[in-house]
Parts: C-alpha cells; sequence; structure tokens
C-alpha cells in the first residue's frame, strides 16, 4: 500500500510538474496529504461525466435521437436551451442548502446518480418512443438530467476548491479533458464503424454508455477525502438571491467576470449551428454524428493540458486567448456557408471548423472555471458559483431564443457573424479583468 502511495505521489508530481506533492495553498492542512489521491479521484470523476455529457450532447446526439423517433422539429430547438439552462436557472436556490452540508460530496453524488437515471431512460426512450409523444418524453427526461446536472456543478466546485490546492486546478481539468477526450475518441470512431446499423439501437447503446459514466462519477467522487467545512451562513432561496445581487453590487471583480462570461456565450451558441451546417450536407447518418464526435474528441483530448496548464497561470489570459479564437472560427463558419465548390459539400470542412471551435470553447470552460473558483473562498464560493450559473443559466434562456430567431430570419452563416461580433466583446472585456492567480 505504501509503495502504491509512492507511485501515485510520483505520478502526481509529475502531472502536475512539482517536485513538492504538499503544495498546497488555499485548502485546510488536513487535506494536504490526501491531495494527490482526491488529485486521481477527481480525474475518474471527470472522465464518467466528459464521457457521459458527450455521448449524450444536446448538441449533436440528442438532435439524432429526435429525428430518429420522429418528433417535431421545434421540440429539437429546445435541448440546447433546456440542457444548458436547466443546469444553471437553479443553482442559486440550492446553494445555501448546500452551504448547510458539512461535506458537499454527498450532494456531488446524488446529482450523478440521478443523471444516469435520466441517461437510462434515454435510451429506453430512443427504442420503445415515437412521434410528439415521445419528444415530449425526452425533453421531460432532459429536464430531470439538466437539474441534477446543476446539483452536481455547484457541489464538484465546491469539493474542487477544498480539496484541491490554487495553481493545481486547471492543471487537473485540463488532463481529466484530454482523458475524456480520448475515451470521445473511441467511442465516435465506433460510431462510424456501425454507421448501418439500425440507429435506434446505436444511439441507444451510446446513452445507455453516458449513464455508466455518470456511475464512475458518482463512485468516485463518493471516494473523496473532503474535510468537513464551514456550515455557517446556510440561507434559505430568497437570502441567497439577496445576498448574491449585494455581492454584485459590492464585488466589482465578480460583476466584471459575470459580463465577460456573458459575451464568452458566443463559443457555446455558435457551435449547434457549424454542427447543423454539417449536418445539412450529411443527413441524419450516424456516419457524420461519428466525425463530428470524433473530432470533437480529438480536439479536447489534445487542447485540455494546454488550456489548464495556462489557466493555473492566468486563467483571464486563457479568457481573452479563446474569446479570440472564438471570433476566427465562427467567421470561418459564415464563410464555409457561403463559398462556391463541391468540396463545401461535404461534411468534412465543417468538421474541421467545429473541432476548431471545440478547442476554443474548451478554453473559454476551463479559463471561467479557474478563474471563478480561485476568485472565491471558501466560505464564499458555492453562493459564487451558483450565482454566476445561474446568471448564465437565464441569460441562455434570452440569449437562446433571440438566437433560434435570427437564425430563422437571416440564416445560420449569418447569425455567426453576430456571434463573432459578439466574441469580439469578450476578447475586450477579458482583456480587462484582473488576474486572480
Amino acid at each position: 500500500m505504501a509503495e502504491h502511495n509512492v507511485s501515485q505521489t510520483r505520478l502526481y508530481e509529475w502531472l502536475t510538474g512539482d517536485d513538492d506533492s504538499r503544495m498546497c495553498d488555499d485548502i485546510p492542512e488536513s487535506a494536504c496529504d490526501e491531495q494527490p489521491r482526491n488529485f486521481f479521484l477527481h480525474i475518474w470523476a471527470s472522465l464518467g461525466n466528459k464521457l457521459a455529457d458527450e455521448l449524450s450532447s444536446a448538441r449533436l446526439v440528442l438532435p439524432w435521437l429526435m429525428g430518429i423517433i420522429g418528433a417535431p422539429i421545434w421540440m429539437v430547438g429546445l435541448l440546447v436551451p433546456i440542457r444548458e439552462s436547466g443546469a444553471l436557472l437553479p443553482q442559486i436556490f440550492v446553494a445555501g442548502f448546500i452551504r448547510l452540508k458539512p461535506k458537499r460530496k454527498w450532494v456531488w453524488v446524488a446529482g450523478a446518480l440521478t443523471q444516469a437515471l435520466a441517461a437510462l431512460a434515454l435510451a429506453v426512450l430512443t427504442l420503445f418512443a415515437r412521434g410528439t409523444s415521445g419528444g415530449a418524453l425526452v425533453l421531460a427526461a432532459l429536464v430531470l438530467l439538466s437539474l441534477a446536472r446543476g446539483l452536481s456543478s455547484i457541489a464538484t466546485k465546491d469539493v474542487l476548491g477544498k480539496t484541491i490546492a490554487k495553481r493545481r486546478r486547471g492543471t487537473l481539468m485540463g488532463w481529466s479533458g484530454s482523458i475524456a477526450g480520448g475515451a470521445t475518441l473511441v467511442a465516435g470512431a465506433l460510431l462510424m464503424l456501425f454507421e448501418s446499423r439500425p440507429g435506434h439501437l446505436v444511439v441507444a447503446i451510446l446513452l445507455a454508455i453516458a449513464a455508466c459514466g455518470w456511475l464512475i462519477n458518482a463512485i468516485a467522487a463518493a471516494r473523496i477525502e473532503e474535510t468537513p467545512g464551514a456550515i455557517e451562513g446556510g440561507e434559505n432561496s430568497w437570502d441567497s438571491i439577496k445576498l448574491g445581487l449585494s455581492l454584485l453590487k459590492d464585488d466589482r471583480t465578480f460583476l466584471h467576470f459575470n459580463l465577460a462570461r456573458a459575451l464568452l456565450l458566443s463559443s457555446a451558441l455558435a457551435l449547434p449551428y457549424i454542427a447543423l451546417l454539417g449536418q445539412n450536407q450529411s443527413g441524419t447518418d450516424l456516419g457524420g454524428l461519428g466525425i463530428l464526435i470524433v473530432v470533437s474528441g480529438l480536439a479536447v483530448m489534445v487542447a485540455s493540458p494546454v488550456w489548464g496548464k495556462r489557466a493555473d497561470q492566468s486563467s483571464r489570459g486563457v479568457m481573452r486567448d479563446a474569446a479570440i479564437g472564438t471570433a476566427i472560427c465562427c467567421v470561418m463558419g459564415a464563410s464555409l456557408a457561403w463559398l462556391p465548390g463541391e468540396w463545401t459539400h461535404s461534411v468534412w470542412p465543417y468538421a474541421a471548423v467545429y473541432a476548431l471551435l471545440v478547442i476554443v470553447h474548451h478554453g473559454v470552460r476551463l479559463g471561467r472555471k479557474t478563474y471563478l473558483v480561485d476568485m472565491a473562498s471558501q466560505d464564499n464560493r458555492a453562493l459564487y458559483v451558483a450565482l454566476s450559473n445561474t446568471l448564465t443559466g437565464v441569460l441562455m434562456l434570452i440569449v437562446g431564443g433571440l438566437i433560434g430567431a435570427f437564425a430563422q430570419w437571416f440564416g445560420s452563416g449569418t447569425l455567426l457573424l453576430m456571434l463573432a461580433a459578439t466574441a469580439v466583446g469578450a476578447i475586450l472585456s477579458t482583456h480587462q479583468l484582473p488576474e486572480v492567480e
């Protein structure tokens, strides 16, 4: 056992680039000895979560599911807003509840298990549901999955802040993203091989694997050694909202961060429309879906460790650079929609731009997550995360609806140019944020 612990510590020091595994900035001293072990448990948990997220993606997999069961097109347009806002909106209401728990990992475990059950429900619906009623059941299962995702999200960041020290968190998220990207790459490659198989069976298998991913997430989270935290300050929902609004007024850095985060939504909102342009070339062919999953997994596997290392040095710089990449990718995607030539009638050019945008989108995610966790303290981290995510959820619902209307009126190409302009605003905003590392 001691030999295993030494090997684990050495691997931890190699992955983080440290010679001393006891560098424990801003975490309790009692958590310091457990940091290498917790580091790898976080990686396992993140692997399960990220793999499950990709294999149940509202941008790729669930639209195929809706097409297979013959659900109305207007229901397809609700997938991304429900997935994103459902996970973000309720968080301010549960922040006070979570703060009453000295160990928050059990909230994380409950959320992961609920997501696993919702994914299994989606797998069953893929096999047996049909038409409008089937589509409504899919949306209902997605609501449950999204609410559970929000519960896990806030608890995950709180546990991360208590168990992994500053200047290690971005590295952790980078390596876990890379490993999950590799697993997603394998899943997409297999999907390309099975493109001639019945679509409903293949998608059901993907969703069943996603359920297993969340089960892995729950098991790993349950094994994390978490030092009990302070439980003072737990409020009811209304008190949490009032305290959160006062934080926006008093903490100018937090307010500025949320403005920058709102502008950075352009990367998330652009992804489905670039994928949609590619899908228009390949229809509902599972081979086209497999290609997009493969390039997405490859992009994450390559990019995540780089973004993670850079986020530990300057998460503000990562957000700024990812905003620059978002603007470039949106312009490239719009250009493909208007360029002549047979080569634009294949899914591959769109897959290439999609992969580049996935790379920069993960820069946005890693940068803002690391910035938010490092900006907050142990006492207010759960509330900061919850408030920021709730604000983003509201914006996602409002902006998502407007974006859908713009796409209907002006087309995906023009919409991507609008999102490129939003990304330029994000560049300016993130550049002016203070450093928190």
